[in-house]
């Protein structure tokens, strides 16, 4: 009995043993010679609150071959809380800006991951960002419209002065026309009426051929006489 016991109690001792060595190489293994971040064996925890930013969020740069991280700025309206660098055989380096000595403000140099079993330095395997973001309200677009300038006066027309003829225009005279007594209008002094027809000079030539006749006559007889 007091052999199996023994026995029993040097199991329990070599496992205890194994486990806390097992443990001690796990913790040996995932440090940093960083004293800033919290260097965490395993895969990293997601961000606590859900919301991981986009690595457009931040102005960064990879150097030294890809095994440090500096983040330059932070874009407007951006909050990091926690930076979660991953790389090497195990775990990763977990900051949190305005703890540990890490500026509570970017920029932030140097960041990188865990050593590898080996004590070298591992190349960044993947990186994330922790944080809020607020977006900046759209303000509303206004146009300036430029004062319209007061359209001139329309200049009125000036009436046309009335052309002035130099030659004044004498008066015209109208004489009147004599009256012809009536039943004489065409002046013969006959009771016929007045056709609009002047025959007064049918009256010359009447005249003529009487006074014509008469010294006809004249001129027969006196050659009758001579010829007796």
């Amino acid at each position: 009995m007091r052999r199996r016991s023994f026995r029993g109690a040097v199991a329990v001792m070599a496992l205890t043993t194994a486990a806390l060595i097992g443990t001690a190489g796990s913790a040996l293994a995932c440090y940093s010679d960083d004293t800033r971040p919290n260097p965490t064996p395993g895969k990293p925890t997601p961000c606590a609150d859900g919301k991981v930013l986009d690595q457009k969020d931040v102005v960064f740069e990879l150097t030294k071959n890809n095994t440090r991280l500096n983040i330059k700025s932070v874009n407007e309206g951006v909050t990091v809380t926690r930076i979660v660098v991953v790389g090497g055989d195990d775990g990763f380096n977990d900051y949190t800006p305005g703890k540990k000595k890490l500026d509570k403000n970017a920029p932030w140099n140097d960041l990188r991951a865990p050593f590898n079993y080996n004590g070298t330095q591992p190349k960044i395997d993947k990186w994330f960002l922790c944080g809020s973001k607020t977006t900046k309200p759209t303000e509303p677009t206004t146009t300036t419209t430029a004062p319209t300038k007061p359209s001139k006066p329309t200049e009125t027309t000036k009436p046309s002065t009335p052309a002035t003829s130099e030659t004044s225009a004498s008066p015209t005279s109208t004489t009147a026309a004599a009256v012809v007594p009536a039943g004489n209008e065409s002046g013969t002094g006959g009771g016929l009426a007045n056709t609009g027809f002047d025959n007064s000079w049918l009256i010359w030539v009447g005249a003529l051929l009487l006074a014509a006749g008469g010294g006809l006559l004249a001129l027969l007889k006196f050659r009758r006489k001579a010829s007796e």
